[in-house]
């Protein structure tokens, strides 16, 4: 395990999660005729979505956390082109939406956006948070530091 990881439960992470899921479905399904919308937008949000699931179970800094998010990004990007080289077709259409088919460049860009999001939105919150408190409680006290 890293050191400063520990595993606990954050309902609020997994809502956000669970509610990011829904709308990653619906691009995958609806809005599959919305070309560069679904591809692109959903690989952002995909590692939005990854970096919620690991922070519902694990506290850990945010750019671990992050990084490892944009780490599975780029891992189902190199599966793809490694299939791609050696003719490896998977079988089910589901998991073949899920994970894609076709390595892109794009992806990786999508990918990192995503990765950029993540550390924007939590800066911001933190900035909000610090914002809010009073200036006698030290801001290491905070929980996710």
């Amino acid at each position: 395990m890293i050191r400063g990881m520990r595993w606990r439960f954050d309902p609020l992470s997994l809502a956000w999660a669970v509610a990011l899921f829904l709308v990653l479905v619906l691009l995958a399904t609806v809005g599959a005729r919305w070309g560069w919308l679904r591809s692109f937008f959903g690989d952002v949000l995909a590692v939005v979505w990854v970096y919620l699931v690991f922070k519902s179970f694990v506290v850990a800094r945010v750019l671990p956390l992050a990084l490892a998010a944009l780490g599975v990004g780029l891992a189902v990007e190199l599966g793809q082109f490694l299939a791609s080289a050696w003719h490896l077709h998977i079988p089910n259409r589901a998991l073949r939406i899920v994970l894609g088919s076709t390595a892109d460049w794009w992806d990786v860009l999508a990918y990192v956006i995503g990765f950029a999001a993540v550390l924007a939105i939590e800066a911001l919150r933190d900035a909000v948070r610090a914002a809010r408190l009073p200036a006698s409680v030290p801001r290491s006290s905070m929980p996710g530091r």
